[in-house]
């Protein structure tokens, strides 16, 4: 347990005191400001054109489309931009990692908040302080830890045996459900809608500690435990694939989460399921391919692995925070989504 003194408590609580402020893409129409870009050159035309990418998996009833998210923007702002997609039916599936779904949504539905920071700062002193940082946003790691112990009490009170991460998010859920200080979540809103989560990676998380703790507990008492079998999460993620007449990608940076959802095409092949590449994929990305820091691969990269079709594909080369809020917002106006789409509740397969 952390032991600061008072003083150290007071300075804490001052840097601590401006929280980050989740944008309501609801709120405002940036449709004028897309039809803008749409006549304009290099990434304002690119985030047009990915845009009407977007739109066109909304308008598609038969597309089943997978939001991957990697990066910090939800712990930057975007929080509820990603909850609204799921509660409007705007997209079916997310895969992401842990850090996205416990460490940021999660943590904050337990009633703890992100706040406004600087990135120019002693990170010497921030550390004496317990207080983490991601470039220029501050969490109290404190109450990270108690993050960390909630998920452990979760899997203290669960039947130990192997788990996809799908299965457990869901249960996670099924806990906000009761004990949510903030009923927004993506993770309280996809149990509702019966939107499977995956995190491929879990572990690599908040999530990690508090399974850890749990099965160190389980073991010293030889005990069974819970593990989290990734190979489900594969399976499972292909099922929703090989199910899907027309699949599109929706993708926030890159990483495990976009190779994971891109190769659920490869999955289907080798088990002889002849499932036709992703239909649609926009990349919101900074990565540069040449350093592989891109998942090695730009969309049209992976259409000669099988995995992405590029008759509809944009990669757009900007931070996230910056573009995102208009492509959902314009989305969100044009309503298609709530002319077209039906809720799918994937969920449902796997019971």
């Amino acid at each position: 347990m952390v032991n600061l003194n008072n003083k150290l408590r007071k300075e804490k609580r001052e840097i601590l005191s401006k929280p980050v402020e989740h944008i309501d893409i609801t709120s405002f129409d940036s449709t004028s400001i897309i039809d803008a870009y749409r006549k304009m050159s290099f990434t304002a035309r690119d985030t047009a054109k990915a845009t009407d990418i977007y739109c066109k998996m909304l308008e598609n009833p038969e597309c089943t489309i997978f939001l991957t998210l990697t990066g910090s923007t939800s712990a930057a702002g975007c929080m509820k931009i990603y909850s609204d997609l799921i509660e409007n039916s705007m997209i079916d599936v997310v895969v992401a990692t842990g850090a996205s779904i416990v460490d940021m949504d999660f943590f904050e539905a337990l009633g703890f908040r992100h706040y406004q920071g600087i990135s120019n700062v002693n990170d010497k002193k921030l550390r004496n302080l317990y207080i983490d940082r991601i470039y220029n946003t501050f969490i109290d790691e404190e109450e990270l830890q108690d993050c960390d112990r909630t998920i452990k009490k979760i899997a203290d009170n669960l039947e130990p045996r192997p788990y996809s991460s799908r299965e457990f998010i869901k249960e996670m859920g099924n806990y906000l459900i009761e004990n949510s200080k903030k009923k927004d979540s993506l993770v309280e809103t996809a149990y509702k809608n019966n939107v499977p989560v995956f995190c491929p990676a879990f572990s690599d998380s908040s999530a990690g500690f508090g399974l850890v703790v749990n099965q160190k507990e389980k073991k010293k008492n030889f005990s069974k435990y819970l593990t989290i079998d990734s190979v489900a999460d594969f399976r499972e993620l292909t099922d929703i694939k090989i199910k899907s007449k027309t699949t599109g990608l929706f993708m926030i940076g890159g990483g495990v989460p976009k190779n994971f959802a891109q190769d659920t095409v490869i999955c289907a092949e080798i088990l002889g399921r002849d499932v036709p590449m992703h239909k649609y994929a926009v990349q919101i990305t900074v990565a540069d391919a040449r350093d592989g820091a891109c998942s090695s691969s730009t969309l049209r990269e992976a259409q000669s692995w099988g995995k992405v079709d590029v008759s509809f594909e944009q990669m757009v080369y900007a931070e996230a925070t910056s573009i995102l809020p208009l492509i959902v917002s314009y989305a969100y106006h044009k309503k298609n989504w709530k002319i077209k789409r039906k809720k799918r509740e994937l969920n449902k397969m796997f019971k």
